[in-house]
This record gives structure tokens, C-alpha cells and sequence, in this order.
């Protein structure tokens, strides 16, 4: 096995690697087993015909493509490995010499991680956070608890911004009822952004039993095309006006929003140590976020457009499992947002390209100040995940296959930490 890397322009390369002249007649073995199972001639059983009459009747060539299927992925592993390059891409594989008896030859053009030119990410200042929590902090947690225990109940009067209207609509398009535009007993928090611009507002100062044509534009990017930029109207049925009641601040409210008080004060307390230690950690996290920012702003890199797709697919993943646990879907979250999957990936790109740097960064880090991950640190990690998803360590071990990954998460995680250590907090 040689391999031979020829860096090119930006992030890619050209890399040729080879199977010697044995292993490829290897290869030719193991594909006429698997090809000679599938032929059929007169005189022979499927998978009993000898090789040379094989040959002599289809040629040698005809088993050249399955012999390349068999041998590329190991061949190609082996060549990145001994070319000591890191690609982020599938290569584009072509193959240069094919002949029984010589060795195999490939060249692929791969597109690689990038390098890393780092500027400053030693001493890097960071303004002091307040941790201070305020009896206004509290204040505002307590509304909220509020909010959350209030009972909607029936208003005779006209509906006001945040309460609850109970309606039947259908929406038309040029005086034609459109697929989607029509629901019946449909609940609806004026103020809450979930219909398309304009249709909120237009309910306000509406009562029961009360109809109302409703106008609006749809979004030049609505996720519909048929639908992007045209007039409609809803022909809106009031039923029902809902009010927000909330319940009075007092020592029953705190024991039904906390079973494990007995009073408001104590409610207040709780929630005023709950608030501290919020904020100590927001304060944490914005000193890491600020540390790695800085340090990747002022490294230099070229990045290439792959890897930034690679993580807006990680983070419409993420999206889309975050919306799972509230119990919707993708589609569902475009019908209510008006936005397609195109505009919400290119929506995530600009925050994709900030991890990819930020990310890469912090592997340089460690590469230059020699940042490693003991066996020790591995196990803890092992166990921390152990303990996280009630699994036995060998089973984790079993399921991460390559310990690499994890091995490389827990080195830029220590990276992070060193760019804490090392900056300076300023007022």
C-alpha cells in the first residue's frame, strides 16, 4: 500500500493511492465467488462454473468493478491514514489503472479539514457578568408562575390581546377556498405570533358570536408557493372569548405552585436562590462563549462550504427533535412559521459557521499546547454517560464503536477550559 498526498488550492487535494498487484488478484478472487452465484450456463449449476471458462466467455474485465467495490473502502481507510489527512467530504474516486496482474490504482480528490492560523487566545478580556438577583428578578418569576397557573375563563366582554379566542374560519385566494384554510372550534392566543401577520391584530375588539372577515398577505416566502405573496381572506366565527384569570399571590398560591412550601415567603426564597444560581451558571457560560468567540475571530480560516452544510443538517436534527418533545413537526412548524426548509436552513448557516470555527479553534488549542485526555478522564466521561442514560459502561464503550470521538469532544472541551484560565476579567 503507497499513498502519495498533492495539496492543492484552499481545502482539497488530490490523493493517489494504490492495491498491490496480489491483493488486487485477491479481490478478482473474492468477486467472481460472489458474481459466479448469479450466472447461469447450460452445463453447470449456479456457482459451479471454473474461473477460466468464466473468463474465457465474459472476460477478466467483467470482474473488475466488484473487485473495486470489494477493495476501495479499505484501501482508501488505510491511504487517508498513511497520508496523515483528515477529509470532511465523500472523495471523488477515479480510478487510473485497472489490470490484471498490476497493482490498482486510484486518485481521489478530497476536500480536508482546513488549517488553523491562530492569532491571540491567551489573555483574552471578558466584562464581568452581575449575578446580582433583584427583588425585581423575583417579581418576574412570580408573574410568570402566575401566568402559567392562570384559568382561562369565559369574557362577555371583546377580546383583548392575550386572551384565548375560540373560532371557526376558512380562508379564500381570489374568492376560492384554499387547502389548509379551515379549521372549526380552532383556539387561538391573540399576540402569540402563531397565524399569519396581520390576522392576530385583526380579532382583537371581536366578541362572541361576532363575524369578521379577516385580510391579510401572505408572506413572499411562505412555504406554500401557491400561497407566497397572495391576498386572502378569513371568514372568521367567533364562539368563544377567553380571559386570563390569575390567582392571588398568597401562601395557597405557593403551595400549589410548590409542593415543597408552605408559604409565599418561602416560595420567594426558593426561587431567589433558584435565580442566583441561574445566573452564576449564565455568567459561566457566557465567559466560555466569549473566550471561544474571540480566540476564533481572531484565528484564520479557510472554511470549506461542506463542512458548514454538515452542521446546519446537525442543527435542523437538533431543531426537529426539540420540536418532537413539544409535540410537533417540521411540517407542522412550517404550516404556523410560513417558512419552508430552505429559508430555515439558510436561516441556521450564519450560526453553523460560527461552531465550525469556533470548533475548529479550539482543536488547534489543544494541538498547540500539547492538551491531552488521560485514560483516567476517559473513564470519567465513560461513567458520567453511564450514569446519563442508565447503561452499563461497556454497553456505552460498545455503542460509541471508536472511542475517538469522545476522546476528541473531552480535548476541546479542555481546550475551552484552558481559554477560561488564561483570560482576564475586566469591569
Amino acid at each position: 500500500m503507497s499513498a502519495k498526498w498533492e495539496k492543492q488550492e484552499g481545502n482539497q487535494g488530490v490523493l493517489t493511492f494504490e492495491v498491490d498487484a496480489e491483493k488486487f488478484n485477491e479481490g478478482l478472487d473474492a468477486a467472481f465467488k460472489k458474481v459466479v452465484k448469479t450466472v447461469s450456463v447450460p452445463g453447470f449449476r449456479k456457482g459451479k462454473m471454473p474461473r477460466a471458462m468464466f473468463e474465457k466467455r465474459f472476460g477478466v474485465e467483467s470482474l473488475y468493478q466488484d473487485a473495486i467495490d470489494i477493495l476501495l473502502p479499505e484501501a482508501y481507510t488505510n491511504a487517508i491514514e498513511e497520508a496523515g489527512i483528515e477529509p470532511v467530504d465523500r472523495p471523488e474516486i477515479d480510478v487510473e489503472q485497472v489490470e490484471k496482474g498490476k497493482a490498482l490504482i486510484f486518485k481521489a480528490t478530497v476536500t480536508v479539514k482546513p488549517e488553523v492560523k491562530l492569532g491571540q487566545y491567551k489573555g483574552i478580556e471578558v466584562e464581568k457578568v452581575n449575578t446580582e438577583v433583584t427583588e425585581e428578578d423575583v417579581n418576574q418569576e412570580l408573574t410568570s408562575l402566575q401566568e402559567r397557573h392562570a384559568e382561562l375563563v369565559v369574557k362577555e366582554t371583546a377580546a383583548e390581546n392575550g386572551d384565548t379566542v375560540v373560532m371557526d374560519f376558512e380562508g379564500f385566494v381570489d374568492g376560492e377556498a384554499f387547502e389548509g384554510g379551515q379549521a372549526d372550534n380552532y383556539s387561538l392566543e391573540l399576540g402569540s405570533g402563531q397565524f399569519i401577520p396581520g390576522f392576530e391584530e385583526q380579532l382583537v375588539g371581536t366578541a362572541a358570536g361576532e363575524e369578521k372577515d379577516v385580510e391579510v398577505t401572505f408572506p413572499e416566502d411562505y412555504h406554500a408557493a401557491e400561497l407566497a405573496g397572495k391576498k386572502a381572506v378569513f371568514k372568521v366565527k367567533v364562539h368563544e372569548v377567553k380571559g386570563k384569570e390569575l390567582p392571588e399571590l398568597d401562601d395557597e398560591f405557593a403551595k400549589d405552585a410548590d409542593d415543597e412550601v408552605e408559604t409565599l415567603d418561602a416560595l420567594k426564597e426558593k426561587i431567589k436562590t433558584r435565580l442566583e444560581e441561574s445566573k452564576k451558571h449564565e455568567a459561566e457560560h457566557t465567559v466560555r462563549d466569549t473566550v471561544v468567540e474571540k480566540a476564533a475571530e481572531n484565528a484564520e480560516i479557510d472554511l470549506p462550504a461542506i463542512m458548514i452544510d454538515n452542521e446546519v443538517d446537525r442543527m435542523m436534527q437538533e431543531f426537529e427533535q426539540r420540536l418532537q418533545m413539544q409535540g410537533m413537526n417540521l411540517e407542522l412548524y412550517f404550516q404556523f412559521s410560513g417558512q419552508d426548509e430552505s429559508a430555515l436552513r439558510e436561516q441556521m448557516k450564519e450560526e453553523a459557521e460560527k461552531r465550525v470555527r469556533m470548533n475548529l479553534t479550539l482543536e488547534a488549542i489543544a494541538k498547540a499546547e500539547n492538551i491531552e485526555v488521560s485514560p483516567e478522564e476517559m473513564d470519567a466521561e465513560l461513567n458520567k454517560m453511564s450514569e446519563m442514560y442508565n447503561m452499563p459502561v461497556e454497553n456505552i464503550t460498545a455503542a460509541l464503536g471508536s472511542l475517538e470521538g469522545l476522546k476528541a469532544d473531552v480535548q476541546v472541551r479542555k481546550a475551552l477550559d484552558f481559554l477560561v484560565e488564561n483570560s482576564k476579567t475586566v469591569e
